[in-house]
């Protein structure tokens, strides 16, 4: 094994996507069941995500979901990848993460982003608008004054006062300028851009400010990972999602995820085809061998502390082989 991945981290973010013939329910379930598996295998964290309105996407309250899956396991840590901050009254944040810490103490993670409803009907359901997320800076200070008790309403939040939940900032965009300041850990993708996630990397190091949450800079890369038997295996792990991306970007709508076969046998148009091919691309994917190489690789390029594997496919059985097969790649790593 080689010693670059014997010191990474190796984590998972579940995004609880539907599949064709398969609820909302069942994919929350699958989440749940995932996060335990992967507790066997010696995996650090599982997260969960927050999406509104997307009818692909079940993972819609990630503090209820992590609830569940911390509930569910005893050793993994469980988080949000993440909370949307500027969806949320912080305080109401806090006192989410503060339950989730007292009740399961020593194993949960705030991811936290910035992102606000992909939609205009979403932000207006919401109550939010796109301009709420320049003010993510001050939202998470006063986040993390809650924790620290500081808040100059006087008010104090219960039971998170004094806890010490790690936080971790999604860098989109501005992110990783908002990381550094801030002094807390990143989490930045995609694999797909190398070169653009290298530049992010090396702009939050270079500014990073230590903080009572880190007196280092620690970076999270996020992407997908899959590993099969065979590359072509690895291949067809891909097609689903990135089908699914196609369809959006052409139509608007984030659908449930297809079955490979059924994506194999489609008559794309040319657009489609254009943004199905291109969700193929710069993923990390093939024999456990090959993965291995293309991942000590970027993390030397990185210099990354841990991998959040981000994959989504139809095929359940087929994703928990993947993360198996990986978890032998990373070896002691993953925990």
């Amino acid at each position: 094994m080689s010693s670059v991945i014997a010191g990474t981290r190796f984590s998972v973010l579940d995004r609880s996507r539907t599949r064709e013939g398969h609820g909302g329910a069942e994919a929350l379930r699958d989440t749940v069941r995932l996060a335990q598996d992967l507790e066997g295998l010696g995996y650090h964290r599982i997260w969960v995500s927050e999406h509104h309105g997307v009818p692909g996407v079940a993972g819609s309250a990630p503090t209820v979901l992590a609830a569940a899956v911390a509930a569910a396991t005893h050793t993994i840590r469980v988080g949000t990848g993440g909370v949307m901050l500027p969806n949320h009254q912080p305080l109401v944040v806090a006192e989410q993460f503060g339950v989730l810490e007292s009740l399961f103490p020593g194993r949960i993670d705030m991811g936290l982003g910035r992102s606000v409803g992909f939609t205009d009907g979403v932000r207006k359901a919401l109550g939010r608008d796109r301009d709420d997320a320049d003010d993510f800076a001050a939202q998470l200070a006063e986040l993390l004054g809650w924790f620290s008790g500081t808040s100059p309403t006087g008010v104090h939040a219960r039971p998170s006062e004094g806890l010490a939940v790690p936080p971790f900032v999604l860098a989109m965009g501005e992110g990783a300028t908002i990381a550094a300041q801030a002094g807390l850990p990143m989490v930045i993708g995609d694999l797909r851009n190398r070169e653009k996630m290298q530049r992010g990397i090396e702009h939050y190091r270079a500014t990073f400010r230590p903080s009572p949450w880190a007196s280092q800079p620690y970076v999270v890369i996020s992407g997908t990972v899959a590993v099969a038997a065979t590359p072509e295996a690895a291949h067809r792990l891909l097609l689903p999602e990135a089908w699914s991306m196609a369809h959006s970007r052409t139509r608007g709508t984030f659908p449930p995820l297809p079955p490979a076969e059924r994506v194999e046998n489609l008559t794309l148009s040319a657009k489609e085809r254009g943004f199905f091919e291109s969700g193929l691309t710069g993923h990390i994917a093939g024999t456990e061998e090959q993965v291995a190489h293309e991942l000590e690789t970027v993390i030397k390029e990185t210099g990354a502390q841990e991998v959040l594997v981000t994959t989504s496919t139809y095929d359940r059985d087929a994703l928990l082989d993947s993360y198996r097969r990986l978890a032998r790649v990373a070896g002691p790593a993953a925990a």
